[in-house]
């Protein structure tokens, strides 16, 4: 069944790739993986690319695992040649995680205790490498933290 779905991203990866940049088609298979991924792993999916109205944040993933709530980032690399993925994920991506968080849990009616930040790295060359990174940073990387 694996090979079903890892051909699926394939096709659906080629047919992204005349309409999007290669760095953004890259990032949408990703987040394809990543969502597999994570359902494979126990989570939940609840929300995909959730924007904050302001256009402010943006949180590739949100899922549940157990009765947390998991803010997921993916960061996807044609390969690791200029370092890890992970580690793009800076003060200023965790700010914008947490806004888009924040006003996540406020619509959804969720205490903000229940939360947590993941970061999923995925680096391409076949077969990809996955690497998640539960609780990768603190809820208090907030806007005092960061400016």
């Amino acid at each position: 069944m694996v090979w079903i779905y890892r051909m699926l991203d394939w096709l659906r990866h080629r047919a992204r790739r005349p309409h999007l940049d290669p760095a953004h088609a890259l990032g949408k298979r990703g987040e394809d993986l990543a969502h597999r991924y994570l359902q494979r792993q126990g989570y939940t999916i609840v929300g995909r690319n959730f924007r904050t109205r302001s256009g402010s944040g943006e949180v590739d993933l949100i899922g549940w695992k157990g009765d947390v709530l998991a803010f997921v980032e993916v960061k996807s690399r044609s390969s690791a040649e200029y370092g890890d993925p992970e580690r793009a994920v800076d003060a200023e991506k965790r700010h914008k995680l947490v806004i888009a968080a924040r006003e996540y849990t406020r619509r959804a009616h969720v205490d903000w205790s229940k939360v947590r930040f993941d970061v999923l790295s995925i680096v391409f060359p076949e077969p990809p490498q996955i690497t998640l990174f539960e609780d990768a940073f603190g809820k208090r990387d907030d806007l005092r933290s960061t400016m």
